[in-house]
C-alpha cells in the first residue's frame, strides 16, 4: 500500500485496507492535526486534503488513498510541525496551529536561514485569533485552502459553502470568517501558497 504524505512517499505493510485513513494518520504515522470528532464524516474535524480535495479522513477507508497524494495540516507547513515534534511548542492551540513552533524555530535560527513560515490560511487564523478550542480548527483550515487553492479570490458567500460542512460549537464563526478574509488578503500579497515555503 503506498501513496503520498505531506509530500513524502509511504509504504504501509501490514494494516487492513479498510481502516479508516483517520486512524492511520494518527496512530501509524503521529499525525495529530486531523482529529477525531464524530466518527461519521458530518462534523468536518477529520478533513484531510487528498489530491487537492476536501476529504472526511474518518470515513474514508485507507484502500481510497492508494497512489494519491494526502495532504494533512502538517502538511502545510512541514518545517513548522518538525519544530514542534522537537518539542518547542508549549501552547497545544499554538502548536496545531505552527505559532509557538515557529517563534522559537525562528529565534533560533541564525539571520542567515530564512524564517518558517505558515499557509496563508494558518497565518490568518492565528491572526484573527480563530480558534477557541480548537478542535474544529484543523477542518476549517483544510476546507480554506483547498477553496483558496482553486480559487483565491473565493467571496464570503463561498468561503461560507466551503465550510458548510464543518462545525464549529464553540460559536467562533465570526472570526473564522475574518480569518478568511485575512487569509484572501495575505495570498493576494503573495503569501506562499502551500506546504511550508520556508
Amino acid at each position: 500500500m503506498k501513496f503520498i504524505l505531506n509530500e513524502q512517499p509511504v509504504e504501509l505493510q501490514g494494516v487492513a485496507l479498510d481502516t479508516p485513513l483517520l486512524y492511520v494518520l494518527r496512530n501509524d504515522m503521529q499525525l495529530n492535526g486531523p482529529k477525531y470528532g464524530c466518527g461519521l464524516g458530518e462534523c468536518g474535524a477529520c478533513s484531510v486534503l487528498i489530491d487537492g480535495k476536501v476529504a472526511r479522513s474518518c470515513s474514508i477507508p485507507l484502500s481510497v488513498v492508494e497512489g494519491a497524494h494526502v495532504t494533512t495540516l502538517e502538511g502545510l507547513s512541514p518545517a513548522a510541525t518538525a519544530a514542534a515534534k522537537a518539542g518547542v511548542a508549549q501552547d497545544a492551540q499554538l502548536q496545531m496551529l505552527g505559532q509557538a513552533a515557529i517563534e522559537a524555530s525562528n529565534a533560533a535560527k541564525p539571520a542567515s536561514i530564512a524564517p518558517i513560515t505558515l499557509h496563508p490560511v494558518q497565518q490568518a487564523f492565528i491572526e484573527e485569533q480563530a480558534a477557541q478550542c480548537g478542535y474544529c480548527t484543523n477542518g476549517m483550515v483544510m476546507a480554506l485552502v483547498a477553496l483558496f487553492d482553486k480559487q483565491p479570490t473565493a467571496n464570503d458567500e463561498q468561503v461560507k459553502v466551503a465550510l458548510s460542512g464543518n462545525l464549529c460549537r464553540c460559536g467562533t464563526h465570526v472570526e473564522i470568517m475574518r480569518a478568511a478574509a485575512r487569509a484572501r488578503e495575505l495570498i493576494a500579497q503573495g503569501g506562499n501558497k502551500a506546504k511550508g515555503a520556508v
